[in-house]
């Protein structure tokens, strides 16, 4: 999944000054599929594990982090382009079949969702000004918070996997392992669907958003000011 950039340069004391540029948010799934393995036990419900790995920006204005952006940004190869941010999933399947004469069914599945998140991370050099401070700030929570729901997104879909694999039964252990492998191939598809359907949204709420959360961060900031007074 990859977070939309748009130009920062449009945002500055809550104003607009000029238009929003989206780019393109497709992000296809990395998944993985691990071999299904007759008889290993299946325990737990959907787990995820994550990890973050950070590259660094510099830039002491608005138009020179989104050069930055742009320049160092994780490549998203379905897009062509780099983005602020960017999450790569591998999914893995795991499987336990009961099977007597007659039929093969699936009592168990198991499956695990191994994210990796990219984030930018800002080196801000002392000329920068406290409103591109600010706004650096609510941009980067923003994105990480775009790529966190894209694992959330995803760990619901592996809970609906895993929910659905019991349901199979089959001649043969063979075919309930295709027939698993099929299932996990539908479940994969509606879910790249529900991410891309996740990106549009965001891009079309992205600067009321932005725009919502800088005041929200200011009037935290006036509310503190204040407080320190009396």
């Amino acid at each position: 999944m990859a977070f939309i950039l748009c130009s920062l340069s449009g945002v500055l004391r809550g104003r607009l000054s000029s238009p929003w540029i989206r780019g393109k948010t497709l992000k296809r799934i990395l998944a993985a599929m691990t071999a299904l393995a007759l008889g290993v036990p299946a325990a737990g419900a959907a787990t995820v594990s994550r990890t973050y790995s950070y590259f660094s920006i510099g830039g002491g204005t608005l138009d020179e982090i989104e050069a930055e952006l742009g320049k160092h940004g994780p490549h998203v190869e379905s897009s062509g382009q780099r983005h602020p941010g960017a999450t790569q999933m591998k999914f893995s399947m795991r499987v336990a079949y009961s099977e007597n004469e007659k039929r093969c069914r699936i009592v168990k599945g198991t499956v695990s969702v191994k994210a990796t998140v990219i984030l930018p991370k800002w080196r801000r050099p002392k000329r920068a000004d406290s409103d591109v401070r600010l706004i650096w700030d609510t941009l980067s929570a923003d994105i990480k918070r775009h790529e966190e729901s894209h694992i959330i997104i995803a760990k619901n879909h592996a809970r609906e996997l895993e929910d659905a694999l019991p349901s199979i039964v089959a001649p043969t252990c063979k075919e309930a392992a295709e027939e698993a492998k099929a299932m996990m191939a539908k479940v994969l598809a509606k879910l790249e669907k529900a991410q891309n359907d996740f990106d549009k949204v965001e891009g079309l709420n992205f600067e009321r958003r932005l725009i919502r959360l800088l005041i929200y961060r200011l009037q935290r900031m006036e509310a503190y000011e204040k407080a320190k007074k009396n």
